[in-house]
């Protein structure tokens, strides 16, 4: 947890509250279905929360922003995103079920009522939204192909609609088809630790 309040100091008393308790739901829930590698479950905080935080340092969503989480697994990155800001709404969707009711349940259980997690492909999604984020969910081009159609056309925040992903390892191949209006930021200009060194974040507005 101190990760977390290192990087993102004004929490207010309730995200430290729900930020607190992801250890224990997460370990809990882990044990019964496997959302996180078991030897990663003891990195919560640095693999998996604090990764999903990146997106805000690459982005502050204003209030009203409609988010689509696509390919959540257990709730990443949308459950730490919606905790930072609850004043934004958050769809959570993955072709898993059994990965959505750990979703489900963890923004249950922490109090999270920006937060809606659903049994869904990302082909069956009609809703449009501000920003799609995703976390290594597939290659980029195939991303791009099921999503566009989820982008609403009227922008709130001074970012332009888009896509958000957080993204490992070599890329160039997966950018080539969107070398012109791609942006790759390293997820090290904001987080010092080793682990962050080959992530990045991949705008795409739409």
């Amino acid at each position: 947890m101190q990760i977390i309040e290192k990087y993102f100091p004004q929490l207010t008393d309730t995200q430290r509250e729900q930020f607190q308790q992801l250890d224990a739901l997460y370990r809990d829930w882990n044990a019964k279905i496997n959302v996180i590698s078991r030897k990663d479950i003891d990195h919560l905080y640095e693999h998996h929360v604090l990764h999903s935080l990146a997106i805000a340092k690459h982005n502050h969503f204003v209030a009203g922003t409609r988010l689509l989480d696509f390919g959540t697994g257990g709730g990443f990155p949308g459950i730490p995103l919606a905790i930072l800001f609850p004043d934004c709404t958050f769809k959570l969707i993955d072709g898993t079920g059994k990965k959505i009711r750990v979703a489900t349940e963890v923004a249950q259980a922490i109090g999270l009522k920006n937060v809606e997690a659903v049994h869904l492909r990302g082909e069956d999604e009609k809703g449009k939204y501000n920003f799609v984020i995703s976390r290594a969910v597939m290659p980029l081009p195939d991303l791009m192909k099921i999503v566009r159609k989820n982008i609403a056309a009227t922008s709130c925040n001074a970012l332009p609609n888009g896509v958000i992903c957080l993204k490992g390892g070599e890329l160039q191949a997966e950018l080539r088809p969107f070398a012109r209006i791609a942006q790759v930021t390293p997820i090290s200009n904001w987080f010092d630790e080793e682990w962050f060194k080959q992530k990045n974040i991949i705008y795409i507005p739409c």
